[in-house]
């Protein structure tokens, strides 16, 4: 079995065969059940940390499993809170093949879910993008959404100044046009894409802001108590999802639902049905589109797939 470092499994996981590896996987489907979830106790019976277990399979091809270990108190340890591995598998005899930095797969199939949404909801000429937050994954937005959209301008914006204006600085290094947008309000009124990948439990984005044809893209929410928008952001407004767990476990979309701002029936499509062509996606420059995710174990397979192709 080989092992993948970080840099080693970002190399194997450029963002314009990332995106076509997932619409592939979106297309062919595979089984992923639901995540297992296991509490991590002490010798007292006190929590240190839980973990995660993800697997994902294609009958006969690949199986994959991400393990994610959560353990809030790891800062007494000057260590990171999440560590996460990928695991790769023939499906056919069960033999493990390799192992990839699961950090660096997660982000980055996440950042390539929402470029592939993007591909039919935002609009052919969309060019200005504003990035609310400034972590991880919030880094990569612009190097997924480049590779489908003909982006002119990035703002970011972060609720920790400093870290946002680090995250432009890189961009410009990276050869973007980035600003800080020292008002959200203003630069939320006037991009083409909105992209928030935070941590935040309350609204950010207010659906006030959003201009005809503007594409919004939430990342960030995958817990019920998580939320980057308030409820008028789906007034009115044509929401898209990646998988029908959104409905189970996305704050944005539990509390507009909840108060009766919108149904469940009315989600247009999710990410499989726009791959497949089963729905068109945008229809309308003037069209209003929020895609929302909570990421699923097929698009890690998607990616750990692609990247044992190009290790090769």
């Amino acid at each position: 079995m080989q092992i993948f470092d970080a840099q080693q499994t970002e190399q194997a996981l450029p963002f314009v065969d990332l995106i076509n590896a997932l619409e592939k996987m979106f297309i062919e489907g595979c089984e992923a059940p639901l995540r297992h979830t296991h509490k991590i106790n002490n010798q007292h019976n006190e929590a240190l940390g839980t973990l995660l277990i993800m697997p994902a399979w294609q009958s006969e091809r690949w199986l994959g499993i991400k393990t994610v270990s959560v353990f809030p108190h790891n800062h007494d340890y000057h260590l990171p809170g999440l560590h996460s591995v990928y695991l790769l598998y023939s499906a056919k005899t069960g033999k493990p093949e390799s192992m990839f930095d699961g950090d660096v797969i997660t982000s980055r199939r996440t950042v390539a879910a929402s470029a592939l949404a993007a591909k039919y909801l935002s609009r052919p000429d969309a060019n200005s993008l504003l990035i609310v937050g400034s972590g991880r994954v919030a880094s990569l937005i612009a190097q997924a959404y480049q590779a489908i959209r003909p982006l002119k301008t990035i703002y970011v914006w972060s609720k920790t100044q400093q870290n946002a204006e680090q995250l432009v600085k890189e961009l410009n290094h990276q050869g973007f046009n980035a600003h800080y947008a020292d008002d959200l309000e203003a630069t939320a009124k006037q991009v083409d894409i909105i992209s928030c990948a935070t941590l935040s439990t309350q609204a950010i984005i207010k659906g006030e802001w959003l201009r005809p044809g503007v594409h919004l893209d939430l990342i960030g929410s995958f817990t019920p108590d998580m939320r980057e928008t308030d409820d008028s952001c789906f007034k009115n407004t044509s929401v898209f999802i990646d998988t029908e767990e959104a409905l189970l476990k996305a704050g944005d979309l539990l509390s507009p639902i909840h108060n009766g701002v919108i149904k469940a029936e009315d989600i247009k499509a999710n990410l499989s049905q726009l791959c497949k062509k089963e729905h068109l996606g945008r229809t309308s420059d003037t069209e209003i589109t929020i895609f929302k995710s909570v990421g699923n174990a097929l698009e890690d397979l998607a990616a750990a797939i692609l990247a044992q192709e190009n290790k090769s």
